[in-house]
Protein backbone atom coordinates (compact mmCIF):
# COMPACT_ATOMS: atom_id res chain seq x y z
CA UNK A 1 0.00 0.00 0.00
CA UNK A 2 1.29 3.81 -0.59
CA UNK A 3 1.19 5.69 2.45
CA UNK A 4 0.62 9.24 1.71
CA UNK A 5 0.47 12.20 4.54
CA UNK A 6 -1.57 15.29 3.36
CA UNK A 7 0.59 17.54 4.42
CA UNK A 8 3.50 16.22 3.25
CA UNK A 9 2.08 16.75 -0.77
CA UNK A 10 1.83 19.36 -3.03
CA UNK A 11 -2.30 20.26 -2.73
CA UNK A 12 -2.07 19.57 -6.48
CA UNK A 13 -1.29 15.88 -6.14
CA UNK A 14 -3.73 15.63 -2.77
CA UNK A 15 -6.25 16.57 -4.66
CA UNK A 16 -5.60 14.23 -7.44
CA UNK A 17 -5.95 11.64 -5.16
CA UNK A 18 -8.73 12.95 -2.91
CA UNK A 19 -11.03 12.89 -6.49
CA UNK A 20 -9.65 9.85 -8.05
CA UNK A 21 -10.81 7.86 -5.17
CA UNK A 22 -13.92 8.83 -3.78
CA UNK A 23 -16.44 8.62 -6.91
CA UNK A 24 -18.82 8.72 -8.52
CA UNK A 25 -19.76 12.45 -7.37
CA UNK A 26 -23.12 13.86 -7.79
CA UNK A 27 -22.62 17.26 -9.87
CA UNK A 28 -24.65 20.37 -8.86
CA UNK A 29 -25.35 22.68 -11.43
CA UNK A 30 -25.45 25.96 -9.32
CA UNK A 31 -27.20 28.97 -10.49
CA UNK A 32 -26.49 32.34 -9.20
CA UNK A 33 -26.70 35.86 -9.35
CA UNK A 34 -24.79 38.58 -8.38
CA UNK A 35 -26.43 42.08 -6.90
CA UNK A 36 -26.10 43.78 -9.76
CA UNK A 37 -28.67 40.99 -11.40
CA UNK A 38 -25.85 38.95 -13.47
CA UNK A 39 -26.42 35.20 -13.97
CA UNK A 40 -23.89 32.84 -12.80
CA UNK A 41 -23.59 29.03 -13.82
CA UNK A 42 -20.91 26.54 -12.46
CA UNK A 43 -21.36 23.07 -11.81
CA UNK A 44 -19.40 21.41 -8.51
CA UNK A 45 -18.94 17.70 -7.62
CA UNK A 46 -18.12 18.35 -3.92
CA UNK A 47 -21.93 18.23 -3.91
CA UNK A 48 -25.00 15.96 -2.03
CA UNK A 49 -27.94 15.75 0.06
CA UNK A 50 -27.62 15.76 3.68
CA UNK A 51 -30.87 16.08 4.96
CA UNK A 52 -34.85 15.35 4.15
CA UNK A 53 -36.48 17.13 7.04
CA UNK A 54 -35.23 20.32 6.65
CA UNK A 55 -34.32 19.15 2.84
CA UNK A 56 -30.45 20.27 3.15
CA UNK A 57 -28.21 20.61 -0.10
CA UNK A 58 -24.81 21.74 0.62
CA UNK A 59 -22.28 22.04 -2.30
CA UNK A 60 -18.58 23.39 -1.98
CA UNK A 61 -17.13 25.97 -4.37
CA UNK A 62 -13.21 25.31 -3.06
CA UNK A 63 -10.59 27.97 -3.93
CA UNK A 64 -7.66 27.41 -6.72
CA UNK A 65 -5.22 24.88 -5.77
CA UNK A 66 -2.95 26.87 -8.01
CA UNK A 67 -4.08 30.69 -7.28
CA UNK A 68 -6.09 31.03 -4.55
CA UNK A 69 -8.93 32.46 -6.27
CA UNK A 70 -12.25 31.99 -5.35
CA UNK A 71 -14.98 31.65 -8.07
CA UNK A 72 -17.68 33.52 -9.00
CA UNK A 73 -20.33 31.36 -7.10
CA UNK A 74 -18.92 32.50 -3.92
CA UNK A 75 -19.10 36.09 -3.80
CA UNK A 76 -22.65 35.34 -5.62
CA UNK A 77 -24.47 33.49 -3.01
CA UNK A 78 -22.30 36.16 -0.36
CA UNK A 79 -24.81 39.14 -1.87
CA UNK A 80 -27.59 37.01 -3.06
CA UNK A 81 -28.35 34.37 -0.42
CA UNK A 82 -30.11 32.18 -3.27
CA UNK A 83 -29.29 29.33 -5.60
CA UNK A 84 -31.29 26.82 -8.18
CA UNK A 85 -29.30 23.53 -7.94
CA UNK A 86 -29.81 21.64 -10.98
CA UNK A 87 -29.36 18.11 -11.79
CA UNK A 88 -27.13 16.78 -14.42
CA UNK A 89 -28.13 13.71 -16.33
CA UNK A 90 -26.33 12.66 -19.83
CA UNK A 91 -27.99 14.74 -21.98
CA UNK A 92 -26.65 17.97 -20.62
CA UNK A 93 -23.13 16.61 -20.01
CA UNK A 94 -21.13 18.36 -22.61
CA UNK A 95 -23.40 22.24 -22.18
CA UNK A 96 -22.60 21.41 -18.03
CA UNK A 97 -18.61 20.91 -19.07
CA UNK A 98 -18.44 24.02 -21.26
CA UNK A 99 -20.27 26.06 -18.13
CA UNK A 100 -17.21 24.94 -16.19
CA UNK A 101 -14.87 27.00 -18.53
CA UNK A 102 -13.46 30.06 -16.26
CA UNK A 103 -15.12 33.23 -18.27
CA UNK A 104 -14.79 36.21 -16.95
CA UNK A 105 -16.87 37.81 -14.67
CA UNK A 106 -20.16 39.20 -16.34
CA UNK A 107 -20.41 36.47 -18.92
CA UNK A 108 -22.69 34.47 -18.71
CA UNK A 109 -22.45 30.61 -18.65
CA UNK A 110 -26.20 29.89 -20.06
CA UNK A 111 -25.30 31.67 -23.38
CA UNK A 112 -21.88 29.88 -23.58
CA UNK A 113 -23.07 26.43 -22.64
CA UNK A 114 -26.24 26.94 -25.18
CA UNK A 115 -28.52 26.12 -21.93
CA UNK A 116 -31.81 28.34 -21.40
CA UNK A 117 -32.50 29.87 -18.06
CA UNK A 118 -36.12 29.38 -16.44
CA UNK A 119 -37.19 32.15 -13.89
CA UNK A 120 -37.56 30.62 -10.77
CA UNK A 121 -40.60 30.71 -8.52
CA UNK A 122 -39.52 31.52 -5.20
CA UNK A 123 -35.61 32.71 -5.37
CA UNK A 124 -33.88 35.22 -7.55
CA UNK A 125 -31.02 32.99 -10.01
CA UNK A 126 -32.58 31.07 -13.12
CA UNK A 127 -33.32 27.33 -13.25
CA UNK A 128 -31.63 25.38 -16.58
CA UNK A 129 -34.90 24.40 -18.58
CA UNK A 130 -32.37 21.33 -19.38
CA UNK A 131 -32.04 19.84 -16.24
CA UNK A 132 -34.76 16.98 -15.30
CA UNK A 133 -34.87 18.47 -11.48
CA UNK A 134 -34.57 21.54 -10.58
CA UNK A 135 -33.99 22.58 -7.21
CA UNK A 136 -34.72 26.24 -5.76
CA UNK A 137 -32.63 26.67 -2.20
CA UNK A 138 -32.10 29.54 -0.08
CA UNK A 139 -28.64 29.73 1.49
CA UNK A 140 -29.14 29.20 4.87
CA UNK A 141 -24.98 29.66 5.41
CA UNK A 142 -21.76 29.76 4.08
CA UNK A 143 -18.81 27.58 6.14
CA UNK A 144 -15.21 28.69 4.98
CA UNK A 145 -13.12 25.36 5.56
CA UNK A 146 -9.52 27.65 5.32
CA UNK A 147 -7.86 30.33 3.21
CA UNK A 148 -5.12 28.48 1.55
CA UNK A 149 -5.30 27.20 -2.04
CA UNK A 150 -7.28 23.71 -2.35
CA UNK A 151 -9.55 25.00 0.70
CA UNK A 152 -13.66 24.57 0.26
CA UNK A 153 -16.51 26.69 1.40
CA UNK A 154 -19.76 25.07 2.19
CA UNK A 155 -22.85 26.27 0.99
CA UNK A 156 -25.50 24.72 3.13
CA UNK A 157 -29.13 25.31 1.00
CA UNK A 158 -32.66 24.83 1.84
CA UNK A 159 -34.72 23.83 -1.09
CA UNK A 160 -37.57 25.80 -1.06
CA UNK A 161 -39.17 24.56 -4.13
CA UNK A 162 -38.49 21.04 -6.66
CA UNK A 163 -39.13 21.19 -10.44
CA UNK A 164 -38.81 17.92 -11.62
CA UNK A 165 -39.42 17.12 -15.60
CA UNK A 166 -42.75 14.35 -15.38
CA UNK A 167 -40.99 12.26 -17.86
CA UNK A 168 -38.38 10.86 -15.70
CA UNK A 169 -41.15 9.90 -13.48
CA UNK A 170 -42.87 6.11 -12.90
CA UNK A 171 -46.38 5.47 -12.80
CA UNK A 172 -46.48 6.48 -9.18
CA UNK A 173 -44.79 9.64 -9.81
CA UNK A 174 -41.50 8.76 -7.96
CA UNK A 175 -38.51 9.59 -10.27
CA UNK A 176 -37.17 6.57 -12.36
CA UNK A 177 -33.88 5.48 -11.86
CA UNK A 178 -33.23 4.64 -15.37
CA UNK A 179 -34.90 7.31 -16.77
CA UNK A 180 -33.26 10.29 -15.39
CA UNK A 181 -30.07 8.94 -16.75
CA UNK A 182 -27.72 10.98 -14.47
CA UNK A 183 -23.90 11.39 -14.97
CA UNK A 184 -21.45 11.76 -11.76
CA UNK A 185 -17.83 13.17 -11.94
CA UNK A 186 -14.62 10.82 -11.52
CA UNK A 187 -11.08 11.87 -11.37
CA UNK A 188 -9.00 13.53 -14.34
CA UNK A 189 -11.33 14.32 -17.07
CA UNK A 190 -13.77 11.43 -16.78
CA UNK A 191 -17.37 10.86 -15.65
CA UNK A 192 -19.72 8.21 -15.09
CA UNK A 193 -23.14 7.50 -16.82
CA UNK A 194 -26.16 5.99 -14.81
CA UNK A 195 -27.99 3.65 -17.54
CA UNK A 196 -29.34 0.79 -17.13
CA UNK A 197 -26.23 -0.83 -18.62
CA UNK A 198 -23.85 0.08 -15.32
CA UNK A 199 -26.82 -0.19 -12.63
CA UNK A 200 -27.42 -2.71 -10.34
CA UNK A 201 -30.03 -3.47 -7.58
CA UNK A 202 -29.19 -4.37 -3.86
CA UNK A 203 -31.98 -4.56 -1.33
CA UNK A 204 -31.83 -2.23 1.27
CA UNK A 205 -31.76 -3.98 5.14
CA UNK A 206 -34.07 -1.09 6.33
CA UNK A 207 -36.35 -2.74 9.02
CA UNK A 208 -34.62 -6.44 8.54
CA UNK A 209 -30.99 -8.12 9.77
CA UNK A 210 -29.38 -10.59 8.16
CA UNK A 211 -27.83 -13.74 9.65
CA UNK A 212 -24.08 -12.43 9.00
CA UNK A 213 -20.64 -13.51 7.72
CA UNK A 214 -20.14 -14.92 10.93
CA UNK A 215 -23.28 -17.74 10.91
CA UNK A 216 -22.02 -18.57 7.34
CA UNK A 217 -21.33 -22.73 6.93
CA UNK A 218 -18.24 -23.45 6.92
CA UNK A 219 -17.93 -25.21 3.59
CA UNK A 220 -19.52 -22.35 2.01
CA UNK A 221 -17.19 -19.44 3.43
CA UNK A 222 -14.42 -22.21 1.72
CA UNK A 223 -16.55 -22.38 -1.75
CA UNK A 224 -14.06 -21.95 -4.72
CA UNK A 225 -17.12 -20.75 -7.03
CA UNK A 226 -18.47 -18.68 -4.52
CA UNK A 227 -16.80 -14.72 -4.03
CA UNK A 228 -17.27 -12.56 -1.07
CA UNK A 229 -20.34 -10.72 -2.99
CA UNK A 230 -21.98 -14.15 -3.25
CA UNK A 231 -21.74 -14.78 0.58
CA UNK A 232 -22.15 -11.62 1.36
CA UNK A 233 -26.16 -11.98 -0.04
CA UNK A 234 -25.97 -15.32 1.43
CA UNK A 235 -25.51 -13.73 5.13
CA UNK A 236 -28.18 -11.38 4.01
CA UNK A 237 -31.07 -13.53 4.55
CA UNK A 238 -32.60 -13.71 7.60
CA UNK A 239 -33.21 -16.88 8.79
CA UNK A 240 -32.49 -20.28 7.07
CA UNK A 241 -34.75 -22.69 5.21
CA UNK A 242 -35.79 -25.40 6.99
CA UNK A 243 -35.19 -29.11 6.51
CA UNK A 244 -38.28 -29.94 4.92
CA UNK A 245 -38.26 -26.90 2.33
CA UNK A 246 -34.45 -27.72 1.51
CA UNK A 247 -36.18 -31.45 0.68
CA UNK A 248 -38.96 -30.43 -1.72
CA UNK A 249 -36.64 -28.16 -3.69
CA UNK A 250 -33.98 -30.98 -3.96
CA UNK A 251 -36.63 -33.25 -5.05
CA UNK A 252 -38.01 -30.38 -7.53
CA UNK A 253 -35.19 -28.74 -8.68
CA UNK A 254 -32.15 -30.59 -8.17
CA UNK A 255 -32.78 -34.20 -8.75
CA UNK A 256 -30.69 -34.20 -12.18
CA UNK A 257 -27.62 -33.18 -10.47
CA UNK A 258 -28.24 -35.58 -7.69
CA UNK A 259 -28.91 -38.60 -10.01
CA UNK A 260 -26.17 -37.52 -12.38
CA UNK A 261 -23.57 -36.78 -10.10
CA UNK A 262 -24.26 -39.36 -7.16
CA UNK A 263 -20.50 -40.88 -7.58
CA UNK A 264 -18.69 -37.39 -7.76
CA UNK A 265 -19.57 -35.65 -4.32
CA UNK A 266 -17.12 -32.90 -5.28
CA UNK A 267 -18.25 -32.26 -8.89
CA UNK A 268 -21.43 -31.97 -7.23
CA UNK A 269 -20.51 -29.37 -4.67
CA UNK A 270 -19.15 -27.26 -7.04
CA UNK A 271 -22.12 -27.90 -9.18
CA UNK A 272 -24.28 -26.70 -6.78
CA UNK A 273 -22.20 -23.98 -5.78
CA UNK A 274 -22.28 -22.58 -9.14
CA UNK A 275 -25.97 -22.75 -9.93
CA UNK A 276 -26.48 -20.97 -6.54
CA UNK A 277 -24.03 -18.74 -7.56
CA UNK A 278 -26.14 -17.93 -10.86
CA UNK A 279 -29.43 -17.51 -8.44
CA UNK A 280 -27.39 -14.86 -6.34
CA UNK A 281 -26.81 -12.95 -9.57
CA UNK A 282 -30.98 -13.09 -10.06
CA UNK A 283 -31.42 -12.23 -6.21
CA UNK A 284 -32.88 -14.98 -5.44
CA UNK A 285 -31.55 -15.72 -2.34
CA UNK A 286 -33.79 -18.16 -0.02
CA UNK A 287 -33.63 -20.37 -3.58
CA UNK A 288 -29.83 -20.45 -3.85
CA UNK A 289 -29.41 -21.46 0.01
CA UNK A 290 -31.96 -24.21 -0.80
CA UNK A 291 -29.59 -25.53 -3.60
CA UNK A 292 -26.77 -24.91 -1.21
CA UNK A 293 -28.23 -26.46 2.08
CA UNK A 294 -29.18 -29.47 -0.25
CA UNK A 295 -25.54 -30.63 -0.61
CA UNK A 296 -25.46 -32.00 3.09
CA UNK A 297 -29.40 -33.12 3.60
Amino acid sequence: MIEIIPKDISVQRLHHYLLGSIGPRPIALASTIDAAGNPNLAPFSFFNVFSANPPILIFSPARSGRTNSLKDTYFNVKEIPEVVINVVNFAIAESVSLASSPYAKGISEFEKSGLTPLPSHTVQPFRVKESPVQFECKVNQVVELGTEGGAGNLIICEVLKIHIEESITDSDGMIDTLKIDLVSRMGGDWYCRANAANLFEIKKPITTCGIGFDALPQDIVNSKVLDTQDLARLAGIESLPDETEVNEYKLLELSDVFLSLSDHPSKMEETLHSIAKELLKKHLIKEAWLTLLSFND
